[in-house]
């Protein structure tokens, strides 16, 4: 098996293995579905955490205003009793006002953030440096534990307009969001290998060789962004070792030039005083012992 370490920019996402008669389209079918996969679970970590910290997300009408415009206004938010956490609520104000303060207590709370963490590591991109891959398979496990533990402490689901909800469901609005840049389409994408497109209708051994137990840097992005730039001959650690060395012979070499600079005051024409000792009989005079 071919296995290939995804990239985006210069940075690692994932380890992905295949083999190398699959074809360039069933890889980026593949690669873009499990990146694309990762970012979800990153967005629902961050909006699960948001939820055990302050409760479900208030109704958009109700969103950024304060309590004041909220009684002037006359809103009300009546997903809140419906959608109450397991074991109560802890109240605990959002400044940000997007969500409604009523969060669950602490035991749930943990139960939210601990899934979180699991779901984080499953997909994370140490998995890379561990030689562990991350397959499709690995990002539907991280959903179905957060999709079970928002099910744990809200027994009585979540409000249509909470994000998380939307998520789980395959619904979320990304438009005009960061998120929505980020994410790359299959019919978007290219791969890169070596400085050259591995074109579609093409088996991935054309461009990475026929030998199964290869390992290479394949970097993703979208098309007519041109050919990324190219890996460097060294690695960061090997790079930050080597410009320690060559600090430390700089350093040594500039002492070196000091004590050669001053070497010349220890000859004796550059006593100031050897003529007068001359004059007195002092010379070559020893101390210690005969």
């Amino acid at each position: 098996m071919v296995r290939l370490v995804i990239k985006k920019g210069d940075e690692a996402q994932f380890l992905y293995e295949t083999t190398v008669d699959t074809s360039v389209d069933d890889v980026m079918a593949d690669v873009t579905a499990i990146y694309n996969g990762r970012l979800k679970v990153q967005r629902l970590t961050a909006e699960i955490d948001d939820l055990a910290e302050h409760g479900i997300t208030l109704p958009p009408n109700m969103q950024g205003l304060t309590d004041e415009q909220i009684h002037d206004l006359k809103l009300k938010d009546e997903w809140a009793e419906k959608c109450t956490p397991q074991g109560g609520v802890v109240v605990n104000e959002d400044k940000v006002g997007r969500r409604n303060g009523q969060a669950p207590t602490e035991k749930m709370a943990e139960v939210l953030k601990k899934t979180c963490k699991e779901a984080k590591d499953m997909i994370s991109k140490k998995k890379v440096a561990a030689n562990e891959m991350v397959t499709q398979k690995t990002v539907q496990e991280a959903l179905d534990i957060m999709r079970g533990a928002v099910t744990i402490v809200y027994p009585m689901g979540l409000p249509p307009h909470e994000n998380i909800k939307m998520e789980f469901e395959n619904n979320e609005d990304l438009s005009g969001t960061q998120a929505s840049k980020d994410i790359i389409e299959e019919a978007e994408a290219s791969l890169w290998f070596s400085g050259k497109e591995m074109m579609r209708g093409r088996p991935i051994k054309d461009f990475v060789g026929r030998n199964e137990k290869t390992k290479v840097i394949a970097k993703l992005q979208k098309k007519g962004q041109g050919c990324p730039s190219r890996e460097p001959v060294v690695g960061e650690e090997e790079q930050k070792q080597m410009m320690a060395y060559y600090y430390r012979k700089q350093e040594e070499m500039k002492k070196l030039e000091k004590e050669a600079e001053d070497s010349h005051l220890d000859s004796a024409w550059a006593d100031n005083n050897a003529l007068k000792r001359n004059f007195h009989g002092l010379k070559d005079i020893k101390w210690g012992p005969r």
